[in-house]
């Protein structure tokens, strides 16, 4: 179950991303996680996923 903070939404999956998985997509297909849905929760409190970086920010 993802938090539903979106702070600490933001913290989980930049954890996940930098220990587990090398891309978004990868993260998204292993986790069950909607690609769409997670970068427009993120997008609405500022964030934007790099792909070069693998992150958020």
């Amino acid at each position: 179950m993802l938090p539903k903070d979106p702070m600490i939404l933001f913290s989980y999956i930049n954890m996940k991303l930098r220990d587990q998985y090398p891309s978004l997509d990868e993260l998204c297909r292993a986790e069950d996680i909607d690609h769409k849905w997670l970068v427009e929760q993120l997008g609405a409190v500022g964030f934007e996923y790099s792909a070069e970086h693998n992150k958020f920010w």
